[in-house]
């Protein structure tokens, strides 16, 4: 099975800065056989469209409003990031969760939203400090992944992807151990097996994300069950980022 990489840029480099990006990137992995996928912020789109259409690397939003359309300043809905040639989008980030205060609640409308106009979803989820500390990791992400997916039909699994990124370890420079998180990842296929089936829980790709480097992501590529990465800051420089999608 193909393995899959997400870059998350966050909101770092201009679209010039990004299409430089591309010149050194994209000649590093002419011959990757990894799903590379670019998160990126909404002004990026354009050099995106025009610079990845040739490639095999897709590219995706951050975010994306939870309404259709009307009087919402600022916001970005699902039809215009997929106008924008984006087949994916980040969705329940906990950066937007805990600096926009984000709801489950909202993030099920949001992934609704995205698949009505085929954007594949990757669902962030994550356990905090405490909610580690005190063994109740698994009693978390059951209720993340019950609320947000609430309401869909087992075939509409196939287009989302799960990221895990425990909240404590993103930009921290801390991660968990591989054992914790080839259990968290038995948990939250035995989450999607009693939600659903046990076929769409064992299809379902997981992705780990959390302080992620070149000098680490080895490790964590390998972990049984796990389908890919979630890269933060690593993605930032093209040669790190070109040598973990290799």
């Amino acid at each position: 099975m193909k393995k899959f990489v997400v870059g998350n840029f966050k909101m770092n480099t201009t679209p010039t800065e990004f299409s430089s990006y591309l010149d050194e990137f994209l000649p590093r992995i002419k011959e990757c056989k990894t799903n590379v996928i670019f998160c990126l912020p909404a002004t990026h789109f354009h050099v995106a469209k025009s610079r990845l259409d040739a490639t095999n690397i897709k590219f995706g939003a951050q975010n994306i409003s939870c309404e259709e359309s009307g009087a919402y300043t600022g916001e970005i809905s699902s039809a215009m990031v997929k106008d924008c040639g984006a087949n994916y989008t980040l969705v329940g980030h906990s950066e937007a969760r805990r600096h926009f205060k984000e709801t489950l609640e909202v993030i099920n409308q949001k992934i609704i939203r995205a698949l009505a106009v085929n954007l594949k979803v990757i669902l962030c989820i994550g356990e905090t400090k405490y909610e580690r500390a005190t063994k109740k990791t698994k009693i978390s992400l059951k209720r993340q992944l019950d609320t947000a997916l609430k309401g869909l039909y087992e075939n509409e699994l196939k287009n989302i992807i799960i990221a895990y990124e425990p909240i404590w370890a993103i930009g921290t420079g801390k991660t968990p151990n591989v054992k914790d998180i080839e259990s968290t990842v038995n948990d939250i296929r035995a989450i999607i097996a009693d939600n659903f089936t046990q076929r769409s829980a064992d299809k379902i790709n997981i992705l780990y994300g959390g302080s992620i480097n070149e000098n680490n992501f080895a490790q964590f590529a390998k972990i049984k069950g796990i389908s890919g990465l979630l890269v933060g800051g690593a993605c930032l420089n093209p040669k790190s980022f070109a040598n973990i999608c290799k």
